[in-house]
């Protein structure tokens, strides 16, 4: 038997076992996985240290530096998000009812595990936290196989979380992580339909193609992040400038930052030039349509087909457009489904850009940085779903199961 068969086999198996626990049991493991975390911060850190000192002789770009760096706060905060899973509701074994058929039978729906996740992403070790603590209360085993940037890391952390497990008396094959991240394993990985019941790749879109291209197992896409704010004519400038400067610059490496400005016509010749004064005192580049261009200095031009970039760095894509309706079509082709923001006091224009724009989080003045599992109230997350099966953005608890029928009866036949 190969290392990864063994592996998926081994998660299926240890999937059984959550069955058993209770809520109240499941989140005293999960107590104890905090505190774990917070109690290993050096070592942690220290292991993060290489790989951050391999990244950096590798040449890894900025924002893939910044996915991969903990801090003491990143850590915490990884604590915090279990600490927030332990708060909310245990999706597993809710009922609804649905009828009674003429028969006498009843039927309703219970809600059940997934059975075993596999999580496929690159530079990003709080995904072991993340995904682990999500995955077991929501009753699934995970496995996860990192990018070789934050391989260490991720063992690291996976470490902390198995020695609670095992102090539990839980299978250590709850959370596993793949330890080594030859591409070929991961084409191996994708083929244990037998063991596997959904994988999430979550990272780059050479990625992203990859899994979906060759996997035998159902595939739910955490793709790319082209996300737009598009400040209406009924924009408060100041509140565009703040959307603007947050969801750009607070943190550039991350999928919900904005990589797309739009701008109405009509309020362009008196906000572009406070925005390119903000965005040049934070070191941005400007991408622009000709129109837009002239509002910036030593803007590079834009054609109309090189808009959708994810830039993920000090980078932003600049258009005027003509009305709320353009502003939807260059989203609708440029997109990535992921998140877009409008920023106006027109209630009504508000309500359009929300019910017709297809992304998976629509926002009305609220910064597109919210987009996060954490942020909406899920705890931590998963990912953020781009794809529309199952689940459409952020992965929280409820996203990580499904139902099954349950079906009652005293003795019906069917005529």
């Amino acid at each position: 038997m190969s290392l990864i068969t063994e592996l998926a086999k081994n998660a299926h198996s240890a999937a059984r076992t959550l069955a058993a626990l209770d809520t109240e049991q499941k989140n005293q493991v999960l107590m104890a996985m905090s505190a774990a975390l917070r109690a290993n911060i050096d070592s942690i850190l220290t292991t993060n240290a290489i790989d951050l000192q391999q990244a950096r002789d590798a040449g890894l770009a900025a924002a893939m530096i910044d996915r991969l760096t903990l801090t003491p706060e990143r850590i915490e905060a990884m604590a915090q998000g279990i600490d927030t899973i332990v708060e909310l509701d245990d999706p597993v074994g809710k009922r609804r009812e649905l009828c009674v058929r003429p028969n006498g039978i009843k039927v309703s729906k219970l809600s059940v595990p997934l059975g075993v996740v596999c999580m496929i992403y690159e530079a990003r070790p709080n995904v072991t936290a993340d995904a682990g603590a999500l995955c077991f209360k929501a009753g699934n085993a995970v496995i996860l196989r990192g990018g070789k940037e934050a391989l260490g890391s991720s063992l690291a952390i996976a470490e902390v979380l198995q020695n609670v497990l095992q102090l539990f008396n839980l299978p250590k094959a709850l959370i596993t992580v793949v330890p080594d991240p030859d591409r070929a394993l991961m084409l191996e990985l994708l083929q244990q339909r037998d063991y596997i019941d959904l994988v999430i790749p979550r990272g780059g879109e050479g990625l992203i193609n990859f899994v979906s291209d060759n996997s035998k197992i159902p595939v739910i896409q955490h793709f790319k992040g082209v996300c737009h704010l598009y400040v209406d004519k009924a924009a408060d400038v100041e509140k565009a400038l703040y959307l603007l400067l947050n969801g750009k610059t607070q943190r550039t490496g991350v999928c919900n930052a904005l990589e797309g400005l739009l701008v109405h016509k009509d309020i362009a010749s008196t906000w572009l030039p406070i925005a390119a004064q903000a965005l040049a005192d934070k070191g941005v580049q400007i991408n622009a349509d000709q129109r837009s261009a002239a509002y910036f200095d030593n803007a590079n031009l834009l054609a109309d087909d090189q808009f959708g970039q994810e830039y993920l760095r000090l980078e932003i894509a600049v258009k005027m457009v003509d009305s709320l309706d353009d502003a939807m079509a260059h989203i609708a082709q440029f997109g990535s489904h992921h998140t877009e923001v409008i920023c106006t006091e027109d209630i009504q224009a508000a309500t359009r850009f929300q019910r017709e724009v297809d992304a998976s989080v629509v926002m009305a003045n609220a910064s597109s940085r919210f987009s996060d599992g954490g942020e909406l109230g899920l705890g931590a997350e998963i990912g953020i779903a781009t794809t529309k099966l199952h689940a459409y953005g952020p992965m929280g608890l409820e996203s990580l199961t499904t139902e099954k029928y349950l079906v009652n009866g005293h003795g019906q036949v069917r005529n």
